[in-house]
This record gives structure tokens, sequence and C-alpha cells, in this order.
């Protein structure tokens, strides 16, 4: 599961390791994004490819096709093993593909003994590297401004694999950034999309994580200081 995520940095760090080329439709933000505690349901900067050029926007995590708008929470996630061919996605995976543009994620390790006792944990790439979570999503078009009813995106989530089972059994789909800019063109092939979303996903040995105050645990908490090592975890 991916329920928290951390995007910090400026728009043209994320940019330049994606291709030094890129730009933005309507020009680069100069300012960091600055948000260490990212919940859902809030707005996240999203990219995505329109006619005239690659956006990134402010779109709302969670996303619940109009059928199943009021019966039930709007889903933030996406198993990379049935997006595809989910009747909740599959209309969104051939039109909505875009990357949610990262520098980690949380999760929370539960005692054994004491459920109720959690160790967050951040995780990050071992370079400490942007990292770009494949994700899908109904947004605007064309530079349009105000959001329509049902505007929303979900992040896809892979098996976390051996070495970070220990932690949670679910991650996001972190893609490199040539899979990133594949999975970002409009003319990919579904079919391809779903061969670089389950071949082509980046090993658990990507990837390092510590334990961090439990702080982060409120949505409401924000700063540079949630993201520290803390050298007395709980557990």
């Amino acid at each position: 599961m991916c329920g928290r995520i951390t995007q910090y940095s400026q728009a043209v760090e994320y940019l330049f390791t994606l291709d030094p080329q890129l730009q933005l439709v309507g020009g680069i933000p100069s300012e960091p994004i600055g948000r260490y505690n990212v919940p859902p349901q809030s707005k996240v900067q999203l990219l995505h490819q329109d006619e005239d050029g690659l956006r990134m926007d402010a779109v709302k995590w969670g996303y619940a096709p109009f059928w199943a708008q009021g019966k039930r929470p709007p889903a933030i996630n996406a198993r990379v093993e049935t997006a595809a061919t989910s009747k909740f996605f599959r209309d969104i995976w051939k039109t909505g593909r875009a990357i949610v543009p990262a520098d980690g994620w949380y999760e929370w390790k539960k005692d054994e003994a004491n459920p109720k006792i959690k160790q967050p944990y951040l995780i990050k790439q071992r370079t400490n590297a942007p990292m770009f979570f494949a994700a899908l999503g109904q947004f605007q078009r064309g530079g349009m401004g105000e959001p329509r009813d049902g505007d929303g995106f979900v992040i896809i989530t892979s098996s976390s694999g051996a070495g970070m089972l220990d932690i949670h059994d679910r991650r996001p789909l972190v893609l490199s950034p040539e899979c990133a800019l594949h999975w970002l063109d409009p003319e990919l092939d579904p079919n391809e999309a779903e061969d670089i979303a389950l071949e082509h996903g980046l090993g658990v040995e990507e990837f390092d994580w510590y334990p961090v105050d439990k702080a982060v645990g409120n949505a409401r908490n924000e700063g540079a200081h949630l993201i520290e090592r803390i050298s007395h975890p709980m557990l």
C-alpha cells in the first residue's frame, strides 16, 4: 500500500532527472514543492502529457469512476496485477497514465505482539534520486482551469518483494526515468504500458529505509524534520 508520500523538491529537479531537455507548458516553477507529509485526498503535483506538451498540475489523490462515486470511498491505489483489466481502472489505463514525482514514501511497521504500536519508516532510493510513481487518473486537459467532478488519481502498487515485506507487502510502482517517459507517452499501446508496469518497476535492491518520528502519522504535521532518521525507534 502507499498511503503517504513526500514531494518536496523543485519541479526542475524532477524534470532534469527525467530528461534534461524537458520543459513544462507554462514554464517551470522555481519554488520547491516543500511537502514532507502528503496524505490521500489532498492535491498532489502530477505529471501528464497533454496536447500541447508536458504539464504538472495539482490533482486530488483519490479516484472513483462516475458509476462508483458515492458508493465507496475513492481508491488511492491500484494493484499493478489487475489495473489494466479492472472495471474500476481500465478506462483511465488507456487515457490517464501519469507520473507522481516524489522523493520517498512512508510505511508503518506493526509490533507483532501489539499491533497498536506502529513505527513509521521513510523509504527512498539508495542514491537519493527523485522517484517516479506510476499513476492513473482523470484530470483536466488543455490547460482548463477548474477541475471537474470526479477528477483524481491513484498510485499503482506492486508487491514489495523479498527484503521489504517486514515493513509492508505492497509498495508504489517506481519506474526508471526512461520507463517513466514511455509511460507518459499518449501514443503508447496499452499492452506495452502493461508490460512496463508488470516487468520494469525498480527492484527492492534500489531502495533504503529508516525509522522516522511518529509525528508523521498526523497529516497536519509538516516540515523537513519529519524525514530525519531517529536513533531510538519503537520497534
